[in-house]
């Protein structure tokens, strides 16, 4: 994983674009002026610690990626490239398969990725994976186009003024994320997940959309003994090539199904412990899943570390989390996702997550709560409480395919909006800004196409979503006690607000952005909201006085709370 940029269609200053990216990959910076643009590449090294940097020539083409092609050993096989390769990059097939196959080649990676392809037909390139899960964002001016890991580089280059997007502004307060392309700063817009862009001149004049999308339901066995062996090669096949790095590599671990059922693959493919992280809070009444991680990974021989995060540290991590998102998510698992980093980094480069198994196997309570009638309390799977002109924002970027069941429409809509603008970008910011990889061997298509095309009711029964997620845990770790009532993940951000909430609600009016958005009456109505719901009001007037404001972030907690 590492951080990328560039310009095409003119020059420019590229290299301050990657400098404002250098956390991204803290081993080392490459910068390049090719005909028809200029390629920085900030790396992290993972895969060929040596021969690996970019940007990467063969075939005639050149290539800077973020990310990992898990298949790149799969591909030189298939295709017998292992003589051609100079370097054991997983970049480097690619290009030797796009002079073979042009752009056809893109549909044959199986990973993570956002990469800039010049190939040697004159034709470039800018591609994001299907599910999203590396960012990739673009500006588009006359006669050029810059394209960067996270939006802070344009500004670094002054391409553009940190201007406020209202319409996004409005979706983060009401969604928690601002959906689709668009983002809080006006001019940048995110690539979608699976965008496959040609760009000419210095601007896109071609754009094709390739998201996930699952094989037919017809493919999937039935029976529960076929579809729990099934489970169990996909997962095993997932989690093998998402441990392919020449760095140490781990997981974080919370107690619950998904990242058990990935810490289980994971020991039984490790000869040595594999060492795991799980943040406890320090709170009365939290929620805090540190004595059901310790019991599974007691099982199954872990290296278990554990980290606690209190009220100290919310008011400290708040604004480096707020400075690392440059385009936000106001969601407040971002907080321990932080501290989980902090305390990996050094020990790992490499993180295993347990991202997307909600999604796929069907583990949200509103997913259950879909496939009841009306007269039994069931309703649609959509975000309460958001404004009507923000709903329809966003049911228009859950339009799901034709031929899918009531629970796989609720799934779907969370693959489309929430998934790539929430839960993968906060993944993304809080450990990139550490220097760690973070890896999601649910976001695989072997494991998704299988999870999302099981019938129903192998995904929710009863009270129980993720059933043969849970039944497969019931011989593969019963430690991890998959038919226990879930505690939930809840951080108690409300709590410790609260004694602070009068001296936010005197400051927070003096953001401009947060007057722009909530008006002259900002602090009276922080004040009158309760509980966890203020939080994304103070990380919005956080974010703002960082990246429209240019406060340092510790300068930006100060503005409004005064002296911690």
């Amino acid at each position: 994983m590492c951080g990328i940029a560039g310009l095409l269609g003119r020059d420019g200053d590229v290299e301050a674009m990657i400098r404002t990216l250098a956390h991204r990959g803290p081993d080392g910076i490459r910068v390049e002026r090719l005909p028809g643009g200029s390629l920085a590449h900030a790396r992290l090294s993972i895969i060929d610690l040596e021969g690996g940097w970019q940007p990467l020539h063969a075939a005639g083409s050149t290539v800077i990626g973020n990310g990992e092609i898990y298949n790149y050993r799969e591909l030189a096989q298939e295709f017998g490239l292992e003589g051609s390769l100079a370097t054991g990059s997983d970049f480097e097939p690619l290009l030797h398969l796009y002079a073979r196959e042009g752009p056809a080649a893109f549909a044959r990676l199986r990973g993570m990725y956002a990469f800039c392809l010049l190939g040697a037909d004159g034709r470039a390139w800018l591609v994001r994976d299907p599910f999203g899960i590396k960012p990739l964002y673009v500006v588009e001016q006359a006669g050029s186009l810059a394209f960067a890991s996270e939006p802070r580089a344009f500004q670094a280059a002054g391409l553009l003024p940190p201007e406020l997007d209202a319409g996004a502004a409005r979706e983060l307060l009401e969604l928690n994320y601002a959906l689709g392309e668009r983002t809080l700063l006006k001019g940048v817009r995110r690539l979608a997940p699976g965008e496959v862009a040609e760009v000419r001149d210095g601007r896109i004049v071609e754009s094709r959309r390739r998201p996930w999308r699952a094989p037919p339901t017809a493919e999937t066995p039935q029976d529960e003994a076929t579809l729990l062996r099934r489970l169990d090669a996909v997962l095993e096949d997932s989690v093998s090539v998402h441990q392919r790095a020449d760095v140490p590599y781990g997981l974080f671990l919370s107690g619950g199904i998904d990242s058990t059922a990935i810490a289980t693959v994971m020991a039984r493919l490790n000869t040595r412990p594999v060492t795991a992280f799980t943040c406890g809070f320090d709170a009365p009444g939290a929620a805090d899943e540190r004595a059901q991680a310790e019991r599974v990974a007691r099982a199954l021989d872990l290296d278990w570390r554990q980290t606690r995060f209190g009220e100290a540290d919310f008011w400290r991590i708040a604004p480096q989390v707020a400075r690392a998102m440059d385009d936000p998510t106001a969601d407040y698992a971002a907080l321990p996702t932080w501290k989980l980093a902090e305390a990996a980094k050094g020990a790992l480069t490499v993180v295993l997550t347990g991202e997307g198994g909600d999604e796929l196997f069907g583990g949200y309570g509103r997913y259950r709560r879909a496939l009841r009638p009306a007269w039994l309390g069931g309703r649609p799977a959509e975000p309460r409480g958001a404004d009507s002109q923000v709903l329809d924002g966003w049911r228009a970027q859950a339009r799901a395919p034709a031929g899918l069941s009531r629970l796989q429409l609720a799934q779907w809509a969370d693959i489309a909006t929430w998934l790539p603008n929430d839960l993968l970008l906060k993944l993304d910011r809080c450990l990139m800004a550490h220097g760690l990889e973070g890896r999601t061997p649910f976001l695989d298509p072997e494991v998704a196409g299988f999870a999302f095309t099981l019938a129903d009711r192998f995904k929710v029964r009863r009270r129980y979503g993720k059933w043969l997620l849970r039944k497969w845990l019931e011989t593969a770790c019963p430690a991890a006690q998959p038919w226990a009532r879930k505690q939930g993940f809840t951080v108690p951000v409300g709590a410790w607000i609260a004694p602070r909430a009068t001296d936010v609600a005197r400051r927070i009016g003096d953001v401009a952005a947060v007057r722009e958005m909530l008006g002259d009456d900002a602090g009276p109505r922080f004040l009158a909201t309760k509980g966890a719901k203020r939080w994304p009001m103070l990380f919005f007037a956080l974010w703002a006085l960082t990246h429209l404001e240019g406060a340092a972030p510790d300068e930006a907690m100060a503005s409004l709370v005064g002296t911690i």
